[in-house]
């Protein structure tokens, strides 16, 4: 198995996405984040030319929300926004690059009981145990 073969995802529209990667790695993402790092073409090319990917995400961050999620075959997730953004498609093994490279942040809780938290608020606790395992639960 490949580090971003996952074992479970959880989406939380209205808090967060929780990947569990084949690993043992879990990393619990904030939609504002996850929304501004959207990986789709245009994005990509507004975070190139300094424009803004989502003045929604920017401005009124606890906003945000996931207003459709579906998996993208067995390799990635795609979301809606209620800011009105569909188009990206979020492959796990992005996410997992995320994850390592801390490009996003994340609550991340490895195997071996050091996690990270990358650009978060040490105090926040997610149930990582909540009985996710088994597929996708799309809230």
């Amino acid at each position: 198995m490949a580090a971003h073969d996952i074992e479970a995802i959880e989406v939380d529209r209205a808090r967060h996405v929780r990947v569990e990667f084949a690993d043992g790695v879990t990393a619990t993402f904030e939609l504002a984040a996850l929304r501004l790092a959207c990986p789709c073409a245009e994005c990509n090319s507004r975070r190139q030319g300094g424009r803004s990917v989502s003045i929604a995400a920017e401005t009124a961050p606890d906003d945000i929300r996931i207003t459709q999620a579906a998996m993208a075959g067995a390799w990635g997730l795609n979301l809606d926004w209620s800011d009105g953004h569909s188009t990206g498609i979020y492959a796990f093994e992005r996410m997992r690059r995320w994850v390592d490279d801390r490009a996003v942040a994340a609550h991340v809780v490895r195997p071996d009981g050091a996690g990270n938290d990358a650009e978060t608020d040490s105090e926040t606790d997610f149930d990582v145990g909540s009985g996710t395992r088994g597929g996708p639960h799309l809230g």
